[in-house]
């Protein structure tokens, strides 16, 4: 069944909106069994895969599915066939922003200070959001509109904050990734937010107006 919020009081607080709505939607996709977890993420690459973004990109950025997140395994496995590169989100220890690092098959691994394992890489490497093609990102909720509600770390929104600042969109192009579940109908929005161009799930791909 489809994830929703409905907000009964106005007055209530946004902050607590988008806590009792994270704490919903985690619930739910954490409650799918794990068949039915490799079946989405089988779809998710199906659906994908058919986007000319993806096809074109070189550069993209994935992630590692936890907290019952769908699953890019098989997107990622397609990327590396058809000779892309793939990176996947670090956490500087210097400031709470994000940067890129290249992933590969025998990637040595390390865990962050959140217990996340990221790819362990000398900084020389790091790359910034804006020399990337697409970045695949995760998310809790997501309305039709591109809103994107995260874990809460706001992470993603400061290391993509430059986005908001553009008058046309240039790579790199977001997507987020989800479980169809996770679709609602609004989400409370703020100024702050970085909004994605689509949403891939397993049952189609939204594109955001």
């Amino acid at each position: 069944m489809r994830g929703f919020f409905i907000m009964n009081k106005p007055a209530t607080d946004p902050s607590k909106q988008r806590q009792a709505l994270r704490k919903n939607l985690r619930q739910q996709r954490k409650a799918l069994e794990p068949n039915t977890q490799v079946e989405h993420a089988l779809e998710l690459e199906k659906q994908l895969c058919q986007s000319s973004l993806f096809k074109r990109s070189k550069h993209i950025a994935a992630y590692l599915a936890a907290d019952g997140e769908i699953d890019p395994e098989f997107l990622i496995e397609k990327a590396w066939r058809s000779n892309k590169k793939i990176y996947l989100p670090i956490l500087s220890p210097f400031n709470n922003r994000l940067y890129f690092v290249p992933y590969f098959k025998n990637s040595p691994m390390k865990l962050n200070r959140f217990n996340i394992a990221e790819p362990d890489v000398h900084p020389k490497h790091w790359l910034k959001a804006h020399q990337l093609d697409l970045i695949l990102m995760p998310l809790v909720g997501f309305d039709k509109t591109g809103n994107r509600l995260g874990m809460g770390g706001g992470f993603y929104d400061r290391s993509l904050s430059f986005s908001l600042f553009r008058k046309k969109r240039y790579s790199p192009y977001l997507i987020g990734l989800a479980h169809e579940l996770q679709l609602v109908d609004k989400l409370p929005h703020q100024p702050h937010d970085v909004p994605m161009i689509m949403v891939a799930t397993e049952q189609q791909l939204h594109i955001c107006k």
